[in-house]
């Protein structure tokens, strides 16, 4: 074999070789940045792409997927209280324009310093944010820290090509010391709670008995008035009756010529008899000689004639 032919091989594999590497070939999602001796030309898009073969390279391939990463932090508040954070980033590319791209690809060496600033920029916004407030005040504020930490950041993020999507505080913790003491004011808060509910709720029972017995009361002293009542005006009528039939029994005595005082004699022999039928164990002491009679007897007289005194007044 001549020169010749060797030189028109060796040729020919060049050019094969050069076809080859003339064609590439860039995933979707992804943005490659091609430099000519180290210096940006342009910008090749997903799919089949042409580049000038041993002259123009692919320095890099920027993704403009969004990408996330975890962190882990601690923050001091106001009142001297240690915080400490997890946290989830979510951060893409602003945008596929070549500026935007170019920032991507040249502000940092390497990924490892792009997350290395990204992350003591996001805990240095959120340790700015919790050292104005107390420990107490913390648990409620994630909404506020996210957007003080984006309102902060995002313009910064913008220089380098990216911007902040979505910032999520998974954990937020304290020391044991502080967390059992919030826990105890946690607790003590209950039960303050449930001895002032207690308390009303013991007012309000005592309350509903005192007026369930003051009406018990009112409606026992009612019935015990109109019992008494209507024990004063059976009573009257008992009188009343008792009263006619004397005074019918005694006219008819007079009439017959017989002594009046035979009835109150029959009146106190009734009255005896009443008490041994009736009577359920009571012990009532009567004087049964004949003095005691006959003083008991002149007593009824007298007040037979003082009941006939004040008919007569009356009519």
């Amino acid at each position: 074999m001549d020169i010749t032919s060797v030189v028109s091989i060796v040729l020919c594999g060049f050019i094969l070789i050069a076809v080859f590497l003339s064609f590439v070939t860039v995933a979707q999602g992804n943005i490659a940045v091609v430099t000519i001796f180290g210096k940006y030309r342009r910008l090749m898009n997903p799919g089949l792409n042409m580049k000038i073969p041993f002259i123009e390279a692919i320095y890099k391939h920027i993704s403009i997927q969004n990408r996330s990463i975890e962190l882990e932090f601690q923050a001091i508040t106001i009142d001297q209280a240690n915080v400490y954070f997890k946290a989830m980033l979510l951060y893409a590319v602003v945008n596929t324009n070549e500026e935007s791209i170019k920032n991507v690809a040249f502000k940092f060496i390497d990924d490892r310093n792009l997350m290395q600033a990204l992350s003591r920029t996001i805990e240095g916004s959120i340790r700015g944010f919790v050292a104005t407030k107390r420990q107490s005040e913390v648990l409620s504020l994630r909404k506020e820290i996210v957007e003080d930490v984006k309102e902060q950041i995002d313009q910064t993020l913008e220089t380098w090509g990216y911007h902040l999507l979505d910032l999520q505080l998974n954990d937020i913790t304290f020391d044991e010391t502080i967390i059992e003491s919030m826990a105890q004011v946690v607790a003590s808060s209950n039960l303050k709670a449930a001895a002032e509910n207690q308390g009303q709720a013991l007012l309000i029972t005592k309350t509903k008995a005192a007026e369930a017995d003051g009406n018990a009361i009112k409606i026992a002293a009612e019935a015990e008035r109109l019992a008494a009542q209507l024990r004063g005006q059976g009573v009257a009528l008992f009188r009343e009756e008792v009263a006619k039939g004397m005074s019918h029994a005694a006219k008819e005595m007079q009439q017959a010529n017989l002594d009046t005082s035979v009835i109150l004699f029959s009146m106190w022999t009734e009255a005896i008899k009443n008490f041994a039928e009736y009577g359920k164990g009571n012990v009532i002491f009567l004087d049964g000689s004949s003095e005691g009679m006959q003083r008991t007897m002149n007593e009824m007289m007298a007040m037979n004639k003082l009941m006939e005194s004040n008919k007569a007044q009356s009519s």
